[in-house]
């Protein structure tokens, strides 16, 4: 095989070709950098923790694979991933998530040891949430705190310390992790009753819909909480309110429970984190311009 033949299986693998986990992953992660930083984060913080919620969500992709190297084929969705197709072998599939995982390790080295130090939980949570569909009824709350787990590592580089507001970031970022997550389990519901794989779409049932609204409704409740623990303005919740229409929309487009709708719903969620993260740094920009 050519070298650039591997190279695209490897982009496959680590869904480098579909950012969109990557953003979903870096939109709490710049919440609690630009919070726990003022609106002034340091450029090199900020730049170490973009790259590393790539490297870190390439290699999840990759561990995720391996994890479900023998499910996938069943799931037309996923039949023709390299690993399960055949085109690349297990072996390759696991040595890609530890050199991504390496290379993640060695840019927060020079960044305060507490951050150091929350970095092996954050580890073991990206190499185990995979698993975690065969034994807990709502894998995607474990999902929430992975995917969230950069909120508390920002505070760590920026402030030293881990204060109670990174922590209710955090769970607003897990309610947000179920709402968009139970949207992605509703497009595989049928595939996951046929394979006995837990999803909060099949432990809310006929309720799913109401519950991913709820779930929206909790994540803006906290994220407002949020902003008044740290004195944020009406630019912020200009911003929530923005977010808070994104998630009405989001209703209109699951409610007839149709896979590709629901699908587009799921999509759609970088955008209501970028909004809520827009309303934070324009915020903190205008407090620090009438400083």
């Amino acid at each position: 095989m050519m070298l650039t033949e591997r190279l695209l299986l490897y982009i496959q693998l680590t869904r480098l070709h579909r950012p969109i986990g990557i953003l979903l992953l870096l939109w709490p992660t710049l919440w609690g950098l630009w919070i726990a930083g003022a609106g002034k984060p340091g450029v090199t913080v900020v730049i170490v923790f973009v790259l590393g919620t790539v490297l870190m969500r390439s290699a999840g992709c990759a561990i995720n694979d391996y994890a479900d190297r023998h499910i996938d084929k069943h799931v037309k969705r996923t039949r023709d991933r390299p690993l399960t197709s055949g085109k690349l072998s297990e072996r390759e599939s696991l040595w890609v998530a530890a050199g991504l995982a390496i290379m993640a390790f060695v840019l927060i080295l020079p960044l305060d040891p507490l951050c150091l130090l929350l970095s092996f939980p954050a580890v073991f949570l990206a190499v185990s949430y995979p698993y975690t569909k065969r034994f807990l009824v709502i894998p995607q709350a474990y999902l929430g705190i992975a995917f969230g787990f950069g909120i508390p590592m920002a505070f760590a580089a920026v402030q030293g310390s881990v204060p109670p507001v990174a922590w209710l970031l955090l769970l607003a970022n897990i309610f947000w992790a179920i709402a968009y997550d139970t949207e992605y389990a509703m497009v595989d519901r049928d595939d996951d009753i046929h394979l006995g794989i837990h999803s909060s779409a099949l432990l809310f049932g006929k309720y799913d819909i109401a519950a991913v609204m709820v779930c929206y409704g909790l994540t803006l409740l906290l994220l407002a909480w949020v902003g008044q623990m740290v004195g944020l303005g009406w630019i912020y919740i200009a911003g929530l309110l923005l977010a808070a229409s994104i998630a009405l929309y989001h209703y209109t487009l699951i409610r007839g429970r149709a896979r590709d709708q629901c699908f587009k719903a799921f999509m759609h969620n970088n955008w209501l984190g970028a909004v809520v993260f827009v309303g934070i740094v324009l915020d903190f920009s205008m407090r620090i311009y009438h400083e």
